[in-house]
């Protein structure tokens, strides 16, 4: 007889089937004992009335991974409206040590380092399955909104032999006797594959060896990064990134609604056009000194209030960050050359995306490096390809993790992680 989940039961009523799961939690009352047994779908409730069944329904544990065959029956007031009667209970290993917390309750009470130091257990309960459930749907999403406009996904190396993509931290490594570091992002590659697709994404991971301990970062996380060429200005690539939200929403929506159910959360609408403020008005806007260079969190916090305030919108461009705050890539403003043509995407007051406009000129790399006093030794074997012709480009980076906290309300990245690394975490 083969298995069948949790969620296909109501089409089997009046039938005998199997169902294979783990026991997620057991009632054992005067007249009846109740077996709940969870499968990646959901639950299903098993009725138990003979004492056989129930002396060794009595010797399980939560978490024991079991076999049941039974019959169907309707019951609206059972999980999807059906349960399991005259059931044959067989265990399929030994009986589990239960877990340092209970799963089967509607909130994990345990802390967050307990529950990421006993992650792999942790993951089982509903709330925590349910939001990787939402990042995988989301890069599914991701993935075939850039399909149907040409993209091109590409995979490039985590391992590289220079230091000097950007001013963040990085993690050092010997390999095979020889210096190396693990890849901040992609940046490098993404543009020089323009050079050969003209659209390209990747998803997957990068590293920041940045010593911050707070709910927005982590040392490794997953970057859906995007790059396209023969852009006019950053306003196309905003435009593609727009589209690319709309499209990780709906993909979200179609793929994972039951666990955007689970979690009772909404879904964000993406406007036709997401709202768009230069910097020098950010600033205003939030309260900031005109002289800022960058914007605080408090800041984004202050924008976000007002995008939505004034626009009804969860999401808010801010361009024209100053020149001095973006990687030297970055093309300037040709009216405003101090300022970039450059972006962040705020999503409910937290920087989400950071993109822009490139550079696509060998001179201008050349005289970008010199102003910045870096050396072009270190950046050769990327500088090298724009004397070969490279056309006016873009792109920007998303963060999952932080995507996915702010979709569904974490207080912290961790939660909608599946195995964090940060500063104080290398296990599990």
């Amino acid at each position: 007889m083969q298995r069948i989940l949790s969620t296909q039961l109501p089409a089997h009523v009046g039938r005998t089937v199997r169902i294979a799961g783990w026991t997620h939690r057991r009632r054992l009352l005067k007249s009846v004992a109740f077996l709940i047994v969870r499968d990646a779908a959901g639950l299903s409730q098993v009725v138990v009335t003979d004492p056989a069944v129930r002396a060794a329904l009595e010797k399980l544990t939560e978490e024991t991974v079991v076999e049941v065959t039974a019959t169907v029956v309707a019951n609206p007031t059972a999980p999807a409206g059906v349960e399991l009667t005259d059931p044959t209970v067989r265990p399929l290993g030994p009986a589990a040590v239960p877990p340092p917390f209970d799963l089967y309750r509607p909130t994990l009470t345990a802390t967050l380092p307990t529950q990421l130091d006993h992650a792999p257990t942790a993951l089982r309960h509903p709330t925590r399955s349910a939001a990787l459930r939402i990042s995988a749907a989301a890069v599914a999403g991701f993935r075939a909104t850039l399909d149907a406009r040409d993209f091109v996904e590409i995979h490039t190396p985590k391992v590289v032999g220079s230091s000097t993509e950007s001013g963040a931290n990085v993690f050092a490594l010997d390999w095979f006797g020889r210096p190396a570091y693990l890849a901040q992002s992609p940046q490098f590659y993404k543009q020089l594959m323009v050079g050969v697709f003209e659209r390209v994404y990747e998803v997957g991971p990068v590293f920041r060896a940045e010593p911050h301990d707070t709910v927005r970062h982590l040392a490794q996380y997953t970057s859906l990064d995007v790059e396209l060429g023969f852009v006019a200005d950053h306003r196309d690539v905003m435009a593609v990134l727009r589209a690319t939200l709309a499209g990780m929403l709906a993909g979200v929506a179609d793929r994972a609604g039951a666990a955007v159910a689970t979690l009772g959360i909404g879904l964000p609408e993406v406007p036709a056009e997401i709202p768009a403020v230069h910097f020098t008005e950010a600033l205003r806007i939030a309260g900031a000194p005109a002289d800022e260079p960058d914007l605080a969190p408090a800041h984004e916090r202050a924008l976000g209030e007002w995008a939505r305030a004034e626009h009804g919108s969860d999401f808010l461009f801010v361009t024209g960050y100053p020149m001095a705050k973006r990687p030297f890539y970055t093309h300037p403003d040709p009216q405003r050359p101090a300022y970039s043509n450059g972006f962040d995407l705020l999503f409910r007051g937290m920087e989400l995306v950071t993109g822009g406009q490139r550079l696509h000129r060998y001179d201008d790399y050349l005289t970008a490096l010199a102003a910045r006093g870096e050396p072009v030794e270190p950046y050769a074997g990327y500088v090298d390809a724009f004397r070969h012709g490279m056309p006016p480009h873009g792109g920007f980076a998303i963060g999952l993790e932080r995507f996915v906290a702010r979709l569904t309300g974490a207080a912290n990245v961790r939660e909608v992680t599946a195995f964090p690394r940060d500063l104080h975490r290398l296990t599990p």
